[in-house]
This record gives C-alpha cells, structure tokens and sequence, in this order.
C-alpha cells in the first residue's frame, strides 16, 4: 500500500502498470475524494426519485462502445426532465469553484447527466471511467488502456440513500459504492454507503476504479456527469 491522502492509501498494484492518466489530488487532503453534503435538498431528491420511478421509457444502460452486457452493468437510464436539468445545474454550479479548488483543475465541457436507477439485483462490476482494463490469459487485470481522456472528473449525485433496512423507495440496501483500489491504514477497501443529496467527486482515472455492489432491496438513483478540464 502507498499513502495517497491523509487516511487513504493505494494498493501497490498501481505501481507497475503503466497509467498515462494517472493524476491524484493534493496528498494532504484527508481524502482523495470529495463527498459533498446536500448538493440537492430531501424535496428536490424524493421529486427527482419519484420521476424516475414513473418513467416508463427507462433503457437499459450500455458499456462504453454501445455494447449491453448484464452480466458486467445491470442499471436502467432514466431521462431528466427539464425542470429537474434546471435544477441540477444550478446545484452544480453552487459547487463547481469548490470541486476545482480541491483537485486544483479548471472544468470545461462535460457529458449530459446520467440518471442511473439500480433496482434489486443491479450492479456495476469493476470500472476505470477513462480506461478499459487490459487482461493477461489467466483473467488478470495487468494494466490500462485510456479510451475517454476527456473523462477527467466523475461526479455522482444521490437522490436515494443507503439503510441497512429499507422500508420506501427513497432508500436502498446494498448498492455501495467500493474503490476496488483504495483502502484505509488497516487495507480495508474504501466503500461509501451515499445519502440523498450527497455528491461524491472523483478523478476519472484507474486509480479510482470503482463498482456498485449488488442492490439488494429498494431503489437506488444517481446523477452522473463525466467532466472535462485542464490543470
């Protein structure tokens, strides 16, 4: 393991794969992410969860390349509606200054907003959100390969939150959001349990390579945007 931040460390694999994006933020952050606390408020989140809930044009999510395969990512897309766009980018700009001072970069462009609904039993398996993983024979991942260089910064906004118990749609159980690399001093793997109005904001690179663990009761829903930027 390697420090990478005042509380996380990196897992030493890392080390010997040839990484082009490889970029982390100021190693004296305690985190090397950032969770953002009531980015929208519980109204906002249970108006944009009901939305959801009630779009029957909902599709199933694809891989990069258009390609669908549930046995890698089972998530549906669902569509913001205008009302809700408006409000989600009022919301991120209340916080944009914020996430550029932290990872010391300037966002230009970025990806439409993707509303992602993981229902019981969806999941996504282990990503790097610029890269695709480069395997040996045996099924090993050895490396990575970046496809999306304009993926610099990956942000995900919650309008559902984790509970061990859930008991409306407004909550779900399972559905964790784990940096398959990233761990604390004792090598446990660093795993977030989001609450409604939370964003988490991570470089888009390998190092934070990441998956959703199986949701195993309610609904969970994120709003995700990939950005671009210079440093």
């Amino acid at each position: 393991m390697h420090q990478i931040s005042s509380f996380v460390y990196a897992r030493d694999e890392l080390l010997g794969w040839e990484i082009p994006t490889k970029r982390l933020p100021n190693p004296y952050h305690d985190f090397p992410y950032m969770v953002l606390e009531g980015v929208l408020s519980p109204s906002e989140c249970r108006a944009i969860t009901a939305a959801a809930l009630a779009d029957k044009e909902a599709v199933a999510a694809e891989l990069r390349g258009n390609s669908l395969d549930t046995a890698i990512r089972k998530t549906d897309i669902h569509t913001l509606s205008p009302e809700h766009r408006a409000i989600y980018n009022h919301r991120f700009e209340a916080v944009r200054s914020e996430i550029e001072a932290f990872f010391s970069i300037s966002l230009s462009k970025a990806t439409d907003v993707q509303v992602l609904g993981y229902e019981s039993g969806s999941f996504y398996l282990k990503h790097s959100d610029d890269a695709s993983e480069l395997r040996d024979s045996d099924g090993n991942v050895i490396g990575y390969r970046t496809v999306a260089p304009e993926r610099k910064l990956t942000t995900v906004l919650f309008t559902t939150s984790y509970t061990p118990n859930p008991t409306d749609t407004d909550h779900f159980s399972g559905g964790e959001l784990l940096f398959n690399y990233l761990c604390d001093e004792s090598g446990n793997t660093i795993t977030l349990r989001p609450e409604a109005g939370d964003m988490v904001v991570f470089l888009s690179n390998p190092y934070f390579a990441h998956e959703v663990l199986p949701v195993k009761e309610g609904f969970r829903l994120s709003l995700v945007q990939w950005h671009d930027g210079h440093h």
